[in-house]
């Protein structure tokens, strides 16, 4: 037989859910203030009864004392049963339902009395105070019990004090009337906390569904996971409330945009600056893996919209895979050269095998002569006017290519580069991407041609690539240099629409331009300036190590 189950422990404490602390909590503080609003108000109402029960004995004291006939019957007459100051009191006292109204002389003899015995007696309590002509308002206790007393002194016509009046309301009805105003004010308090009960509820309503009616401790958990998570992942979380303000930044976001904590509170463009990175993260611009420039780095945006009308931007760095893919491209455009030239290599050779075979040896030695020339010329052309052998090697290799595609790849006659250059991999990129696009745009044209023009004045280099394509339209002069912007169709491994955005920024770095207008004849001119980017002849770098292979270009826009 199975063994029995063991008996499950009754737990006691507070509920583990929101939703049911919140319950109890504000049932338990309505409740709290219904029993302290009705001891509050209960306490005060006893000193007001009391309070009132003695004015309304003082009040039937001083109407009393005012009979003009009591005082010259206390002087003038002896203290009796059935006398007309005992039958005056009696009817004054059934008139107005006091407990009692005992009329006394200046000895504290007793005049009049509910119970005719005690005439003629001296009084229980002291009259000092009245019959010293002051009026007194007491709770106090006598031969009829306790009783809220008020006592006036009896004067005659004269103005003497010749004895008092003093008059008591039973303490009963004072109490009775306290325990008949209780359940009206525990009516009250229960429909108040009835009431507050129902609001407590609907509240609680609420925060369940807005918590998913989790405990404290699991949403405890989820906010320690969520900062465990978002310092710790890599990828860039930039969180926005309603008004477009950054409400949350992780440390990954923090490195990709190059900000700090102090962002916090302030909207996109107060905390990068105007640009396409602020587009995105305010939502500006839409769409998904979005294309922007921070600085050096490539990043790609996605943006999430949440309930309460902010919205999670997510951001990758995708710098290394963008120079993967120009490391890629140069390495295609090295093999296309290396195609180009082997298979210009092999007609060259059939020919000059064609010519050894029909034993015409002078045509031969022109032949080879003519190709080594050729070769050597473009070669010298380039190294003549180009002094920096990084942008040399780029440019013969450019030219291969573009003579396989048929397109004339020339140096202007204005080129004139010392090599000076602070950053020759800089300007690598800024022509590499220049002279690919410029490649693309007249590939398949007639008298393709493009012309590249490198010349210093003074520290400042300054870019001039011409082509003979379409052109570019005014109106998309200015998009040409936005992140994300091409009108070709992208790669399988990468996107479009960063070499531009590149070229500007790299330029902009330097404090130059970079600029597109349209070239003479028609086609497009693109113009770089950049300032400082050649060394004082002084500081000329006595040995320059060139690299086995010319340095890959930025991703054609």
């Amino acid at each position: 037989m199975s063994p029995t189950p063991p008996a499950r422990r009754l737990r006691l404490g507070l509920p583990r859910r929101v939703f049911s602390q919140v319950l109890l909590m504000q049932v338990a503080i309505a409740a709290g203030v219904a029993v302290l609003a009705t001891g509050l108000f209960l306490a005060p109402l006893s000193n007001q009864l009391d309070d009132q029960a003695m004015r309304r004995a003082l009040a039937i004291a001083q109407t009393t004392a005012q009979q003009p006939e009591l005082a010259r019957q206390v002087s003038r007459t002896p203290p009796s049963p059935n006398g007309p100051v005992q039958q005056e009191a009696e009817r004054i006292r059934k008139a107005t339902k006091a407990e009692y109204i005992v009329v006394m002389d200046w000895r504290g003899v007793r005049w009049s009395h509910t119970d005719p015995k005690q005439i003629g007696g001296i009084v229980s309590t002291d009259p000092g105070q009245a019959l010293a002509g002051k009026e007194v308002m007491e709770i106090d206790s006598g031969t009829l019990g306790r009783s809220a007393r008020g006592k006036v002194p009896l004067r005659d016509s004269a103005g003497t004090v010749v004895g008092a009046v003093s008059v008591g309301i039973a303490y009963d009805s004072v109490r009775a009337r306290l325990i008949h105003a209780i359940p009206g004010l525990l009516a009250y308090a229960g429909g108040a906390l009835a009431v507050g009960a129902l609001a407590a509820w609907l509240i609680s309503r609420r925060v369940q569904r807005q918590t998913r009616d989790l405990a404290f401790s699991d949403i405890a958990a989820l906010l320690s996971e969520r900062e465990a998570m978002l310092h710790g992942i890599r990828e860039g979380v930039v969180a926005l409330d309603r008004t477009g303000r950054i409400r949350l930044v992780n440390d990954e976001a923090q490195r990709l945009l190059g900000i700090g904590e102090t962002v916090v509170g302030r909207s996109p463009d107060e905390a990068l600056g105007a640009g396409r990175t602020a587009d995105v993260l305010a939502g500006r611009v839409t769409g998904t893996d979005l294309l922007t420039v921070r600085g050096q780095r490539v990043l790609v945006a996605n943006r999430m919209p949440t309930d309460d009308g902010g919205a999670v931007a997510t951001l990758r760095d995708r710098t290394e895979l963008e120079q993967l893919g120009r490391e890629l491209d140069s390495t295609h455009g090295l093999i296309d050269a290396l195609r180009a030239q082997d298979h210009e290599h092999a007609n060259r050779m059939h020919t000059l095998l064609g010519l050894l075979e029909l034993e015409m040896y002078d045509d031969a030695v022109e032949f080879v002569g003519e190709v080594v020339g050729d070769h050597r010329a473009t070669a010298e052309q380039v190294t003549e006017r180009i002094e920096d052998p990084l942008l040399a090697a780029l440019l013969v290799g450019k030219a291969t290519v573009a003579a396989e595609r048929g397109v004339a790849l020339g140096v202007s006659d204005r080129t004139r580069l010392p090599d000076l250059l602070i950053d020759p991999q800089g300007l690598v990129t800024v022509v590499g991407n220049l002279v690919d696009n410029a490649l693309d745009a007249v590939a398949g044209t007639p008298h393709a041609r493009v012309e590249v023009e490198l010349r210093a004045e003074g520290r400042t280099a300054i870019l001039r690539v011409r082509d003979t394509g379409p052109g570019i339209p005014p109106e998309h002069r200015e998009l040409i240099f936005t992140t994300g912007w091409s009108t070709k169709k992208p790669p399988a491994h990468r996107e479009r629409g960063i070499g531009l955005s590149l070229v500007r920024r790299l330029a902009e770095r330097q404090g130059g331009s970079a600029t597109v207008g349209e070239a003479h004849g028609g086609g497009a001119e693109f113009t770089v300036v950049l300032p400082e980017a050649l060394a004082e002849p002084s500081t000329q770098r006595a040995v320059l190590t060139v690299p086995s292979a010319p340095q890959s270009t930025e991703e054609k826009s």
